[in-house]
């Protein structure tokens, strides 16, 4: 009999395992991630909830009234993907997919942070986004995809599958973040805060919970870098690539590599650093502070004969409410003044919430996706809207606004790409 059961569940094993890798297998690029048979490949942070594997899936279940969550974490990092994986509710409780996620010590722990794919045995908000351990709950903002469209959310909830199996896919391409339940699209947005992490399946620390996972797969599509503006030389100081200066006797580089510009109000021109490309589809960013006068992100703008040089779209840099407000600007051309449009979406309340004010630093980006236009400041969405106007292409700059006295600080000016190849994959529904 003994003999007999040893076979039984070396057999219901290698079933398993084989089941696993059928399911990798089935789809081209796919690798599996957990073998069916035991946690090779995870490591587990955080709370005191128990994992084990049983009948092919991982298990997680709650200690109740111990005070951490827990995560069973992939122990490989992982930068573009696809990730495909199935759970089940065994218990009420709470839970999540943790990807592009780090850790960190924290008292007699490790404190797990980054994106999490929201799972809730009702179907509540399920397949939303959470920030865990970093900018969840901060300034009132629980979900980062806080425009995400309400039907989207009532339809997720409803194809809900309340305990059984349900289907879940998330895609990270570059800035482009999206996440489906049981093959219908729930989350697009875009985010730039971590680029590359660990994956973690989370038990919340409450009361009760256990979740089954199994049929975890993934297809690497390798990394995104950001491409800097700002680079050390041979020399060991600071200059421009990819980019050029207007009134470059305004502009200098600490030896740290900072630039710091000075604007006198005197001088009705304006200082620039200007690409020397052109850049469609992207995401871009730059970490400044400011002392009086006016500045922005410059993207998709062209040049002019005016003054101010550039025509297109300012993230707006004011030190107040206006900032991460678009502002589309004028320019002249075979002189004539070509008008802009003015304030496109400002954000004022909102943004004096999440700015850091009092001389500090504040870090501004722009994504740009064919009619889609996404600001984020200090980590936080200011606005996403489709603008059927806009320009499709132009360069990145930054500004000192001429006529005002204006000192600028600007660190880690980056852009990063997104070829046709990403975007066909970002345009999967």
């Amino acid at each position: 009999m003994k003999k007999s059961f040893v076979s039984a569940l070396a057999f219901a094993l290698v079933a398993a395992f084989a089941l696993t890798a059928a399911a990798a297998d089935a789809e081209e690029g796919f690798v599996s991630l957990f073998n069916g048979q035991d946690l090779t490949g995870w490591v587990k942070r955080g709370g005191s909830a128990e994992y084990e594997v049983k009948d092919g899936c991982i298990v997680g279940k709650c200690v109740p009234d111990t005070p951490n969550n827990t995560f069973i974490c992939s122990e490989k990092e992982f930068g573009d993907f696809i990730l495909k994986l199935q759970y089940k509710f065994l218990e009420d409780g709470n839970s999540g997919v943790q990807f592009r996620s780090a850790a960190r010590p924290e008292g007699d722990h490790e404190r797990v942070y980054g994106y999490q794919y929201e799972m809730r045995p009702d179907g509540e908000s399920v397949g939303r986004i959470y920030d865990e351990g970093r900018r969840g709950h901060k300034f009132g903002v629980i979900w980062l995809d806080a425009y995400t469209p309400q039907e989207r959310l009532d339809a997720a909830q409803a194809g809900n599958r309340v305990g059984d199996w349900n289907d879940v896919e998330i895609q990270c391409i570059g800035p482009s973040i999206k996440t489906w339940l049981n093959g219908n699209l729930v989350v697009d947005i875009f985010d730039s805060f971590s680029m590359k992490g660990f994956f973690g399946l989370q038990i919340h620390a409450g009361k009760s919970g256990s979740v089954a996972w199994r049929n975890i797969r993934v297809k690497d599509l390798g990394e995104s870098k950001w491409e800097p503006f700002f680079v050390k030389g041979d020399d060991g100081k600071y200059q421009l690539v990819n980019a050029r200066f207007v009134l470059p006797e305004e502009w200098s580089f600490t030896e740290d590599g900072v630039l710091h510009g000075v604007h006198k109000k005197d001088q009705k021109s304006d200082g620039l650093v200007i690409s020397t490309k052109d850049y469609d589809n992207f995401i871009t960013r730059v970490t400044y502070r400011m002392h009086g006068g006016n500045s922005a992100l410059y993207f998709r703008a062209e040049e002019t004969e005016a003054p101010w040089v550039l025509r297109g779209f300012q993230n707006e840099i004011a030190n107040d409410g206006k900032d991460s407000g678009l502002w589309h600007t004028a320019g002249i051309i075979d002189g004539k003044k070509i008008p802009g449009r003015g304030w496109v979406v400002t954000n004022e309340e909102f943004v004096e919430k999440v700015r850091n004010k009092d001389d500090q630093w504040n870090t501004t980006c722009t994504a740009a996706y064919g009619d889609r236009l996404v600001q984020t400041l200090n980590g936080f969405c200011t606005s996403d809207l489709v603008d059927p106007e806009c320009e499709k292409t132009g360069k990145l700059g930054l500004q000192m606004h001429g006529g005002t006295d204006c000192e600028m600080f600007f660190k880690d000016f980056e852009v990063m790409p997104i070829t046709e190849e990403k975007a066909k994959l970002i345009e999967r529904k």
